[in-house]
């Protein structure tokens, strides 16, 4: 009778149930007994065996191994309260797993979604968080703007249109019965943003590389390059709507780029907005601009007075965005405002991971998706300057 070759479905909880953890060791251990048994039998009875059987083996082996660790380290979190927390975080240590051998079990757990239709993963907070800070510290727009993380394809945001009426009264006064503001729904769909870092085997063997840095940083500079393009020109199909692209933002048009402009185009918004206002622009017109000064004879850009800190444009913070457009052309190549009140961006919960080992051999690929909508929030807000 040729032996059964499916893997057992387990329901290991990520909560760290210890009995749980104890059950499904011993479920993995009765396959992984009787997967061997067939094996010693076919040996027996020939002198080859069936190549599924003996891959079924292997694999529940390595799960026997990740297993064991998994209630030992469970074992010594409740016996000892302040035991570390890497002991704690099992599907931190079967994400590893996953990542490094594309073993699945022991990834039932809620923080780590199982398996779809097509084989990804979703993965644990801990990496999702690291991909999110790395993605931070490149990203212009991601220091700029107001972020918000969202558990649905849409986040929809109330504005109002016409504020609510208020006034001045004496303490014995009677109060007149305030207007109801007009509201109105915002929307900000979710996109699908992807990348496909490739490994080899020899990195992903290695017990000593960290699986989760090496993930963020390989789709860190893809992620951070087309989103912020998004985030600057892109039309909402499909992705985020730029702010270049949003219609009825306010454009000062000029000649040609000089100081009397930009002075112009600090003062679009209103004053509520120019406190927190900062410059955006390509590096090509920072190049332009630094080489303008004002009716003293001083340079209107400056340097960073602190390690890490932007220059600034008339004392206000510069920020180098290479999607913006170069000057003229009836292009608005210099952004000016309070982005963090002007633009949001929407981070939808989840990167989810494909791990792929056979469309690029020798290498392991990792087609690694996220979903970020975003849109402008507040148009008086940003303003925009057009020269030439």
């Amino acid at each position: 009778m040729k032996p059964q070759l499916e893997t057992p479905k387990l329901e290991t909880k990520a909560s760290g149930d210890l009995q749980q953890a104890k059950a499904d060791f011993a479920a993995i251990f009765a396959a992984f007994r009787e997967a061997n048994d067939n094996r010693l039998a076919a040996l027996e009875a020939k002198s080859s065996v069936d190549p599924l059987l003996t891959e079924k083996v292997d694999r529940l082996n390595a799960a026997l191994e990740t297993q064991t660790r998994r209630v030992e380290n469970l074992t010594l979190a409740q016996a000892t309260p302040n035991f570390p927390s890497e002991a704690k975080s099992a599907d931190t240590q079967a994400w590893a797993s996953f990542i490094r051998t594309g073993e699945t079990l022991g990834l039932e757990g809620k923080s780590v979604a199982s398996t779809e239709g097509d084989g990804s993963l979703i993965a644990p907070v801990e990496t999702e968080t690291r991909i999110d800070s790395v993605l931070a510290e490149t990203s212009p727009m991601r220091r700029l703007a107001t972020i918000r993380t969202i558990g649905a394809s849409l986040f929809r945001k109330p504005v109002s249109t016409s504020g609510a009426a208020a006034g001045w009264v004496g303490e014995t006064d009677p109060r007149v019965e305030t207007e109801t503001p007009n509201l109105a729904l915002l929307e900000f769909p979710a996109g699908e943003l992807y990348a496909m870092p490739a490994a080899t085997q020899a990195l992903l063997d290695d017990s000593v590389a960290d699986v989760d840095a090496w993930l963020a940083e390989e789709v860190r500079d893809v992620f951070s390059a087309q989103e912020t393009a998004a985030f600057v020109n892109g039309d909402g199909v499909n992705k985020p709507r730029g702010f270049l692209t949003e219609p009825g933002l306010g454009v000062i048009e000029t000649d040609a780029l000089d100081t009397d402009g930009l002075i112009d185009l600090i003062y679009g918004p209103h004053s509520r907005y120019r406190a927190n206002g900062s410059f955006v622009m390509n590096r090509r017109t920072i190049n332009a601009v630094r080489k303008f000064k004002d009716a003293d004879g001083n340079y209107i850009w400056q340097p960073s007075l602190a390690a890490g800190g932007p220059s600034t444009l008339l004392g206000y913070p510069l920020v180098e965005m290479e999607d913006m457009p170069d000057i003229g052309g009836g292009a608005a190549s210099v952004a000016f405002g309070d982005f963090r009140r002007g633009y949001l961006i929407a981070d939808r919960q989840g990167v989810r991971v494909l791990r792929d080992p056979y469309s690029a051999k020798p290498y392991v690929l990792f087609y690694t998706t996220k979903r970020v909508g975003g849109g402008v929030q507040d148009k008086d807000a940003i303003k925009l300057l057009k020269a030439g």
